[in-house]
């Protein structure tokens, strides 16, 4: 099995070619990213080396030689007890907000959705459960990454800022939610933009840890697209800290994110079982399925990547249609017009979460399902409300609609899987009180 080397990762930007080192502190776009052109975007280039986690329950500390992070603060000057203080110092502050810290996730195959499913004994589902991790999702791996970035600057003495600035996020869901208490654990003001007709149960989940909502109604002179998004932009332009998952914003969140595809690798290293056939995750701004895949493959696996959307909001499908037929669907960034715009009438999902008008990760994603035989699954809302109802019938996961979207997908291709595939689902979005339960 093979994964990342240490100390020779370089940031090469997808759309431009731009490079730049990983030791460059606040790093968050490519230089070549403008405000009248934010079609770039910086993803991780490292050579290939054996992979060996140290067995830690913490993924942050089992993981720490391949993460970008620890080349960079190595470089700031920080010895190697200092960068295991900065992680375990953190993590228990967060554990005292949200009540865990970051831990390994459960991962196996689930006996009674593979039943139910018609698999057979060789076959099957497995499930990344993310639900317990911090902050209820996967988000929060994406987001700390970013976090450690600035506490290795003040740990160093290199920390541009006397007082600190704002941390900055365009969320509606879970992403807010694990920004919010990132920043609440290390007591770091941070500005949520959120759309102008939030729920309630999200706006008091949020201010439970301190965050400030910023509400943002769709104006008359936005540009096509997310207008939470235009008015975080607009605050990092006038001194915020980009704190999201969207790799175009903060490519620091393309590290951390890689956390889960490590886990499942090393899983199926230790069990020395069949290789795993597909993978189905749920896709909205893309981040998470580029990370992920990248955390997999880089693992020595190469199962299917099939990114999951809904019908009412499907740019990444159009995006790898466009990028086929312009010139092949792997490297498309620098056609990035040609293939990505956002969504022209997003239309309403149980499964809420991946409603983004555009799929900032896409190339990322696109390149992942090019290289493992894969492709988008767009999916109808009523397999995504089956895929709920199914999730709770036959597992004991407390999981959200948006965090049970990944089986939607496996529901609209089960009649192309045979009985005899494994295949693996991400379970990542607790559900809380206000959403609806199954029927």
């Amino acid at each position: 099995m093979t994964i990342v080397s240490v100390g020779k990762e370089m940031w090469k930007c997808a759309a431009c070619g731009e490079q730049v080192s990983v030791t460059e502190p606040l790093s968050w776009r490519c230089p070549r990213s403008k405000e009248d052109d934010r079609h770039h975007v910086l993803l991780l280039e490292q050579p290939l080396a054996p992979l060996r986690g140290t067995g830690e329950a913490n993924p942050f500390l089992a993981f720490r030689k391949y993460l970008a992070w620890d080349s960079f603060a190595q470089s700031l000057g920080l010895s190697d007890a200092d960068r295991v203080s900065i992680i375990e110092t953190s993590d228990a502050a967060i554990a005292s907000v949200d009540g865990t810290g970051f831990h390994t996730t459960p991962f196996g195959r689930n006996d009674a959705l593979s039943d139910a499913l018609g698999f057979n004994a060789n076959g099957g589902v497995w499930i990344k459960d993310e639900t317990e991790s911090v902050g209820g999702s996967h988000k929060a791996r994406h987001i700390y990454t970013e976090l450690l970035h600035l506490l290795a600057l003040e740990r160093s003495g290199r920390a541009p800022w006397v007082e600190r600035p704002p941390l900055a996020i365009a969320s509606c869901g879970n992403a807010a939610f694990a920004a919010s208490t990132l920043a609440h654990s290390v007591q770091w003001p941070i500005k949520v933009f959120v759309p102008d007709l939030v729920a309630t149960e999200l706006t008091d989940l949020l201010q439970s840890v301190n965050a400030e909502i910023v509400r943002c109604p769709r104006l008359s002179t936005d540009p096509p697209g997310d207008p939470t998004v235009h008015r975080f932009r607009e605050a990092v332009k006038s001194g915020a800290i980009p704190f999201g998952v969207q790799g175009t914003e903060n490519a620091w969140c393309l590290d951390g994110g890689r956390t889960i595809g490590w886990e499942i690798a090393d899983a199926q290293e230790r069990e020395s079982g069949p290789p795993l056939d597909r993978l189905f995750v749920q896709v909205g701004g893309g981040a998470f399925a580029a990370c992920l895949a990248t955390g997999v493959y880089a693992g020595g696996l190469r199962p299917a990547l099939h990114a999951v959307q809904t019908a009412g909001c499907a740019p990444l499908q159009r995006a790898w249609e466009n990028a086929g037929a312009g010139g092949g669907t792997r490297n498309a960034g620098g056609r990035w017009s040609e293939c990505m715009w956002p969504w022209e009438n997003v239309q309403s999902s149980l499964a809420d979460g991946i409603l983004d008008d555009e799929t900032y990760d896409w190339v990322g994603v696109c390149n992942a399902m090019a290289d493992s035989g894969g492709s988008p699954i767009v999916c109808s809302e009523q397999h995504i409300v089956d895929a709920y109802a199914l999730a709770h019938k036959v597992t004991t996961i407390n999981v959200s609609p948006t965090g049970s979207a990944g089986l939607a997908g496996v529901l609209a291709m089960r009649p192309n899987i045979a009985d005899d595939e494994r295949v693996v689902v991400i379970f990542s979005g607790v559900r809380r009180q206000f959403m609806p339960l199954p029927k």
